[in-house]
């Protein structure tokens, strides 16, 4: 008997993440889709006088570029995700002293975190950026220790976990897609990930 157009399975390329962040696998993961991941392992460094949405954009690209000569019949999605604090980048801090040093920097000021994602894979390159707009509450010293301590945010860029106790430290976020703060903007990688014939959900 044959099987209804409805219900056939429809054939798909393998998907891969091109990263290592977990937080990256866990938001994907939330689509229902099998992929799996792979380390682009790509020097991050800003070329000079490269702005913040040329950096996000190339690195996210890079690192999908990066990962599909192993994988050429995959589709292969890039992210990378930066904070700028008026015209500086704020990178991941890597130590508290750090940590605390940005927060103290943002607070009570305006940051936008741009993230980049991209697709590639056969006949297909896609890229682009949605930002967000975080508005930093006035926060005094002891409130900003207790959070770096709290959270440990030295692998996120702008050392804020939005995930966790982060979103605390706001006052205000406007973005057109929330999960873009997570640097997987699900909105968007839904809506490519539909139109190459993925079913979400």
């Amino acid at each position: 008997m044959p099987v209804p157009a409805k219900t056939r399975p429809v054939q798909t390329p393998p998907l891969i993440l091109a990263s290592s962040s977990p937080y990256r696998a866990q938001m994907l993961d939330r689509l229902g889709l099998p992929f799996s991941t792979a380390a682009s392992g790509i020097d991050e460094t800003p070329a000079p006088g490269e702005s913040p949405e040329a950096l996000v954009r190339r690195l996210a690209l890079e690192k999908a570029r990066h990962v599909a000569p192993r994988h050429p019949d995959a589709l292969i999605i890039g992210a990378d995700q930066v904070s700028v604090l008026g015209d500086e980048i704020l990178g991941k801090p890597g130590t508290r002293e750090r940590a605390i040093e940005q927060i103290q920097r943002m607070s009570g000021r305006r940051v936008d975190y741009l993230s980049g994602i991209a697709l590639i894979g056969p006949g297909i390159e896609q890229v682009d950026i949605v930002p967000t707009r975080l508005t930093y509450r006035d926060l005094d010293q002891a409130e900003i220790e207790r959070y770096v301590d709290r959270d440990q945010p030295f692998d996120c860029a702008g050392a804020m976990r939005s995930e966790s106790l982060g979103i605390a430290l706001l006052e205000t976020l406007s973005s057109d897609d929330p999960t873009a703060l997570i640097g997987m903007p699900l909105i968007r990688i839904a809506q490519w990930l539909r139109a190459a014939g993925y079913r979400i959900p």
